[in-house]
């Protein structure tokens, strides 16, 4: 709601509001800006300036949609290759490994994601052509986090497999700074967020196809027993891995327009927001059985180990849904609908709390027997985060009520996505020199 009191203070000075939305698109916050000019007609439909706007809108929204969209494929196709090619040659694991004590870690498992964003950002840059100091910061600083993260790897272990998960998380961090900047209000920065799963989805499903395609491949020369070399073996398993990342963002996402003004209600839009809400339910029923069966065999987490990482899996998926399940605007929700969404995610919220403290307790117990060491100063580092984002996501939804609920989600993800990186930045910084 970041234009409404300017709205209101223009809402008879035609000049005011036309500069106030000039501004608006100027900061790539123009779907703000409109979302905001809605609400105030819905406030006072009477208001001859705001029907105005309304319908002014309106016809430019809908004219964008019939456009058909270009995509800069003349520049996504280069760096889908060069991705690939690069992935193919770093995957000889005979030579490009870590090996210690019987450990072993691909250097690609390490170096996939800082290339990936590093090209993807290229890709967004260029063709928005917009943000090319901004970008050049962020390249810069995967770079430097790949190459800190592989100069200390040789010697720790555990380091080097905490940072598998942690790489791929600041460097999706890395991308997102690199479109949005710091400063980007808290709806664009939720959208964005949608995105980008909306993007993996959609490089996932362009992968299954692709190795479909090569596995029928293999058990054709198989049948005839040709045996294909491990060069050709690996240019054809990872080379598309390299070239799809691209490709899903070139098709998913149009770098011309902020994240609040893409496209969410077709295709795997539609599906990634249609899903979630469903698995919401059936998660409710799944924790009101869990929370029950607890005291049956309230010891379990205190003494498995693989019961707590069961946990703590669940947690991150539990918040992933709930992302997933929060809309980016109201526009298409009816008031009852609303009402039922947002009492689920509360709902899940609050029971996801409890067992989270259970989890959490169980963590804290084993640590104190067993001293603390990189994965449980990790993972109480994880579930203090999450506890806090759904704490404070109940917080605020009781503050601010049903009239706020969807900016209140939007603020505290917001939140969560700046101390999801702060915290990544610290396992990654710290814990070499701590363990």
């Amino acid at each position: 709601m970041k234009y409404l009191p300017d709205i209101h203070t223009a809402h008879d000075k035609p000049e005011q509001l036309e500069q106030l939305y000039q501004t608006a698109r100027k900061e790539n916050n123009a779907a703000e800006f409109k979302a905001d000019m809605v609400a105030c007609y819905e406030e006072a439909p009477e208001n001859v300036l705001y029907a105005a706007w309304f319908y002014r809108l309106q016809q430019a929204s809908e004219a964008h949609e019939s456009e058909h969209r270009h995509v800069n494929w003349k520049l996504a196709v280069p760096l889908s290759i060069l991705t690939g090619l690069i992935l193919w040659l770093l995957s000889d694991d005979q030579k490009l490994a870590f090996r210690q004590f019987g450990n072993f870690t691909p250097y690609i498992a390490l170096l996939w994601a800082p290339i990936v964003a590093a090209l993807v950002i290229a890709f967004i840059t260029l063709t928005a052509r917009l943000g090319y100091r901004r970008s050049l910061l962020m390249i810069a600083g995967l770079t430097g986090a790949a190459l800190y993260v592989m100069l200390l790897s040789p010697t720790r272990a555990n380091y080097r497999e905490l940072m598998i998960p942690h790489l791929p998380l600041l460097a999706w961090a890395g991308v997102g700074v690199g479109i949005l900047g710091l400063r980007s209000s808290s709806q664009n920065k939720f959208a964005f967020l949608i995105k980008s799963i909306e993007t993996v989805v959609t490089g996932g499903v362009y992968l299954i196809a692709t190795y479909i395609f090569a596995g029928i491949t293999f058990s054709m020369f198989d049948a005839l027993g040709i045996r294909m070399p491990d060069l050709l073996n690996r240019l054809i398993f990872v080379g598309p891995a390299g070239l799809l990342p691209l490709i899903a963002v070139a098709t998913a996402y149009d770098p011309t327009l902020p994240p609040t003004a893409q496209e969410f209600k077709r295709g795997v839009g539609r599906l990634i927001i249609t899903f979630p809400r469903v698995l919401l339910g059936l998660s409710l029923i799944v924790l009101v059985i869990y929370v029950v069966a607890i005291p049956f065999n309230f010891m379990a987490p205190f003494e498995n180990r693989d019961v707590l990482i069961v946990y703590n899996g669940m947690l991150f998926a539990v918040m992933a849904l709930l992302v997933g399940a929060t809309p980016v605007n109201a526009d298409d929700l009816s008031d009852r609908y609303q009402t039922v969404l947002r009492t689920g995610i509360l709902a899940v919220a609050i029971l996801v709390v409890v067992v989270s403290l259970y989890a959490l307790a169980a963590t804290v117990y084993r640590t104190y027997l067993g001293g603390l060491t990189i994965n449980r100063l990790t993972i109480i580092g994880w579930n203090s985060i999450n506890i806090s984002l759904l704490g404070l996501l109940i917080y605020k939804q009781a503050k601010g009520g049903k009239a706020a609920w969807i900016d209140s989600l939007h603020t505290t993800f917001h939140i969560g996505s700046f101390l999801y990186v702060v915290w990544a930045l610290f396992l990654l910084l710290a814990t070499p020199w701590l363990f």
